[in-house]
């Protein structure tokens, strides 16, 4: 059976530090938000079949409907807590076999490698593929839609919530798991591009502004080479980098 790629997007606008990340405008004269951006972005990639939203309840996430209505793409809305199950949801209503995942705060997909990355996934019959020590904000998992079902009924409380694959983390020996390493250049303890903050907003507004020529496919590379001629961007998102690769899985 032929394999079909969905990526499902979370989306929802509450938010404890920066209200509506997805909805943060990116270039603020274009009106390009950061979900436009990254939905832009996916469609240039081959391996992704569909796009799908997998919007929360609550009427302040009535506008994800708009969007995805906007763009022609499809969505299903569910709990805002069990994240998992709308991943499920957005597999299941577009026929996927597997997920790609990326998070609707983060603008700047590392997408080079994504087709290479999928190729052999299948080819070993991966239930997961996971790039998870590239720089925060640019990475991806791709799971299989079957293990996310099976992390859903198997898994608790934890399992459910935005950590949507620490199921098949916390039990790797039951399932087939890639871990690519990203090249050493894209290996960034010392940067962030993921919007969860004002002061992430800032950097990566400025990034997008000076790099947009590229857009929607901005080469991360780009963007680190960027940063390192300006580390007055670099010192605004310091004092985040710690916590927020902290709180990334970490694996045993």
């Amino acid at each position: 059976m032929k394999r079909r790629l969905v990526a499902a997007i979370a989306c929802r606008n509450q938010g404890s530090r920066l209200y509506g990340k997805p909805l943060q405008n990116l270039d603020v004269e274009q009106g390009i938000r950061i979900l436009d951006h990254i939905i832009a972005c996916l469609r240039t990639i081959d391996s992704v079949d569909e796009i799908v939203l997998g919007i929360s309840a609550g009427v302040e996430n009535e506008v994800f409907k708009t969007i995805a209505e906007e763009k022609g793409i499809r969505y299903v809305v569910g709990d805002e807590i069990d994240v998992l199950s709308r991943l499920v949801k957005c597999g299941q209503l577009a026929g996927a076999t597997d997920i790609f995942r990326v998070t609707s705060e983060s603008p700047f997909l590392f997408f080079e490698p994504v087709d290479d990355f999928w190729r052999q996934h299948q080819a070993e019959n991966a239930d997961a593929t996971f790039l998870d020590d590239v720089i925060d904000g640019c990475g991806f998992e791709i799971i299989s839609l079957k293990a996310l079902e099976e992390s859903h009924e198997k898994g608790d409380k934890k399992h459910r919530s935005e950590l949507c694959t620490l199921f098949i983390r916390e039990h790797n020996q039951n399932f087939t798991i890639l871990r690519p390493h990203p090249p050493a250049e894209m290996v960034r303890k010392d940067l962030r591009l993921t919007v969860d903050n004002p002061e992430d907003l800032a950097v990566c507004r400025v990034v997008f502004n000076t790099l947009k020529s590229f857009a929607p496919r901005i080469p991360v590379p780009e963007i680190v080479k960027f940063l390192d001629a300006n580390p007055g961007l670099i010192k605004l998102i310091e004092p985040f980098t710690e916590t927020g690769y902290a709180t990334m899985y970490n694996w045993s």
